[in-house]
């Protein structure tokens, strides 16, 4: 009995029909666009490489950097630390070579390295 139900579902198995073929679709062929057809294509602009530095300052040379936020949002300029660095470069970038130069003289020095962590 075992042995004909093996075989009914063979045959059941064996007498499943495929799926009939999709018909094919035919779609209709676009013609090619020309250059007076076609809407003028923006080129990405590509966003500039980020890159992350640290730097050592003495703290009151960095608080002048709250300090100058603070007046910045005071007249409603809303200023990041980071924005108030890089006006600093153009603005030093802008600058002639002798003032520079006195810029320059006119720091203290810094020791090298990272500072010495306090326990």
């Amino acid at each position: 009995m075992q042995k004909l139900a093996a075989a009914a579902t063979v045959k059941k198995a064996v007498n499943v029909k495929a799926p009939a073929k999709a018909e094919a679709v035919t779609l209709p062929v676009k013609k090619p666009a020309t250059a007076k057809s076609l809407p003028p294509v923006e080129e990405k602009l590509k966003k500039p490489k980020l890159v992350r530095d640290s730097f050592t300052m003495p703290e009151v040379e960095y608080a002048v950097l709250g300090q100058v936020k603070k007046a910045c949002l005071k007249a409603g300029i809303e200023v990041k630390k980071s924005q108030l660095l890089r006006i600093g470069l153009v603005l030093l970038n802008n600058t002639d070579i002798p003032s520079l130069r006195k810029l320059i003289n006119d720091l203290s020095p810094l020791k090298a390295g990272r500072p010495k962590k306090e326990k």
